[in-house]
């Protein structure tokens, strides 16, 4: 466990902990939520003494380990394998290790045929993937985990949530993603306010709670505010009076007893819809036998159909690197086809915000000017409208672009959208930088768009919220499904994944797992493996008893064997050599079903574990 006791953290005048104060309790899975800045990687810092608070402290036994994601690259080791079993305690032979870092390293999307590869050699999202294995490889007793789905695709985040609900040891986790932190966690805690709020339960009942005792806050300051201009009218009004001195008074030092609530600081967060351009047409765009390749013979998509209505939500879902942000730069225009054609509508209007966009943003203009410059008929009243639904209110709209974090560069972004009368949105990895309330208004805005959304995501929280068709990117293809994210996940589902029956948690388990039926799921496999491996065991011991006993026998003929050849007992010799032959024929008999049984075993253990790891 770990204890935390009244802690205060400033950065000059901003004031981030304020007398905060939680216990972590053993086995508990905390989800860490907040609007950005309200210092939740700060406290992620202090924990791991990277950072030391400015007053109050930070306790834990003895001997407890804090492992975490590290956004540090350093590696030591020549290849991946080797780099991730670094922080393992391994046995004599590290088999059983080695293979628990294998099964890690393939769930988090880093191919087998790497892990020979030099770890420097890999792109640094999946350097960051690597970190990660690490960290999860290390079995710390608390595990530190911030935004860790930010470089995972749309199947490893899959994996990741099944692997840490088999977690056993205490879990901090930062994510945007609100349905993958309940789906993983048993509590939730929030920064709110400089201080920090523990509850047993979902996101939701956290809000709720906090939302309920602010509302009566607010309603006891109305109150109280009510009463002390009343209290002030009667001094006011009789403070002149003789006979009404002592009453005065008392009500004088009755204001001067009460504590005036102060009212509450109102929380930011983005409020904006986007610019619909109208469109008379039923068509946005078609699409048909679309083929591109960076290299010959080697397509990312081949021979893709579809049409773009003008309502249409369609998400773009696959693994890393399979073509998803390309597709986009192609429908944008960026990028021309193989073979095959887009024909856009001509009164199509297209605003498009993409991840690789942050880079062509005017590092030298203010937030307000670069809005401005995004359309020609943005006035400066227009951008700094949209410069305030970002959240660069009054004199933060006249930062320059180069000052600003990743976070705020892509809210840029937004806000060029916004200004921009558009009819389809091509958004691409859009929470990426959002908070959970962000991400809220950004589906709202999405659902109120009279146009048509195509949106590359890898959070299934924002797919069940929006996505009504799916461009898939599995099996070494694209393909288009009619229908959203569930029933893709019912009908279809992603390749390589486990087997529902092994227990894995499957789309009717993404809004919530069911704890009590993955306990039950899970004593049953484990009941089915003993049943399994338990003979398997037992006629490998009977087989390894019997071996030991015949090789006393065989040893016995051999030492009578010699004998006889010493006595020249030529009867003797011819009927021990025939048991002697015999007995090691048995013997390597025996061997060569122990060696079959005992691959058997193995084989059927490591199924075992995949399917208990997925529950």
């Amino acid at each position: 466990m770990i204890k935390v006791s009244d802690l205060n953290k400033s950065y000059g005048g901003q004031v981030v902990f304020d007398g905060a104060s939680f216990v972590l309790s053993r086995g508990e899975r905390v989800g860490l939520v907040g609007r950005n800045g309200t210092g939740k990687t700060t406290l992620f810092k202090m924990i791991l003494k990277e950072e030391e608070p400015d007053g109050g402290c930070i306790s834990a036994p003895r001997h407890y380990t804090v492992g975490h994601l590290s956004q540090h690259i350093h590696f030591t080791q020549d290849t991946v394998l080797k780099e991730g079993r670094l922080s393992l305690p391994l046995s004599e032979d590290g088999v059983d290790e080695t293979y628990r870092v294998e099964t890690i390293l393939a769930g988090l999307g880093i191919p087998e045929d790497w892990f020979g590869s030099d770890p420097r050699s890999l792109s640094g999202g999946y350097q960051i993937r690597l970190n990660l294995a690490k960290a999860l490889a290390s079995d710390p007793d608390l595990l530190l985990l911030d935004e860790p789905t930010n470089y995972l695709d749309i199947v490893s985040v899959r994996w990741l949530k099944r692997f840490l609900c088999n977690w056993k040891n205490e879990l901090m986790i930062i994510t945007h993603d609100r349905d993958f932190m309940d789906s993983v966690t048993t509590h939730t805690m929030a920064v709110h306010r400089h201080k920090i709020r523990k509850v047993s339960g979902p996101t939701h009942k956290l809000y709720s709670q906090l939302a309920q005792e602010e509302e009566i806050y607010e309603k006891t300051r109305l109150n109280d505010e009510k009463k002390r201009k009343e209290i002030e009218v009667f001094i006011n009004r009789f403070r002149a009076q003789a006979t009404k001195a002592s009453s005065v008074q008392s009500r004088v030092k009755a204001l001067e007893r009460s504590k005036r609530l102060e009212k509450l600081e109102e929380a930011r967060t983005l409020d904006f819809e986007f610019n619909s351009a109208p469109f008379p047409g039923k068509s946005l765009m078609e699409v048909k036998d679309l083929t591109f390749g960076f290299e010959e013979g080697a397509p990312l998509i081949r021979d893709l159909t579809l049409s773009v209505g003008k309502n249409d939500r369609i998400a773009i879902i696959g693994k890393n690197g399979r073509g998803k942000t390309t597709l986009l730069n192609l429908l944008a225009g960026e990028l021309a086809p193989t073979s095959g054609s887009i024909n856009p509508h001509d009164s199509m209007r297209l605003a498009y915000f993409g991840q690789t966009n942050i880079s062509r943003l005017n590092l030298k203009n203010t937030v307000e000017r670069e809005i401005m410059e995004s359309h020609p008929d943005c006035g400066r009243a227009a951008a700094r409208r949209a410069c305030g639904a970002m959240m660069f209110e009054k004199d933060n709209a006249l930062k320059k672009i180069e000052v600003l974090s990743g976070g705020e560069r892509s809210r840029v972004l937004l806000g060029k959208i916004l200004v921009s009368p558009a009819n389809l949105l091509l958004l691409d990895e859009p929470t990426n930088h959002l908070d959970m309330d962000s991400i809220d208004a950004l589906i709202e805005a999405i659902d109120a768009f009279s146009g048509a959304v195509i949106i590359v995501t890898h959070s299934e929280l924002m797919l069940d919220a929006v996505a009504s068709r799916l461009i898939v990117f599995d099996g070494g293809g694209a393909s288009l499904f009619e229908g959203t994210y569930r029933d893709f996940l019912e009908r279809v589902g992603w390749e390589n994944e486990a087997d529902a029956k092994a227990g894995k948690v499957r789309a009717n388990e993404v809004k919530a797992v069911n704890k009590k039926e993955l306990r039950r799921l899970r004593a049953e496999t484990v009941s089915e493996r003993n049943r399994t491996l338990g003979p398997l065991k037992a006629r490998m011991e009977g087989i390894e008893n019997a071996i030991v006993e015949m090789e006393k026998e065989a040893e016995g003929l051999s030492r009578a064997l010699l004998a006889a050849s010493e006595n020249g007992e030529a009867d003797k010799i011819a009927a021990l050599s025939r048991a002697y032959h015999a007995f090691r024929e048995k013997i390597d008999g025996l061997f060569d079903e122990l060696e079959k049984l005992s691959a058997d075993h193995d084989r059927r253990s490591k199924e075992f574990d995949e399917r208990l790891c997925g529950l």
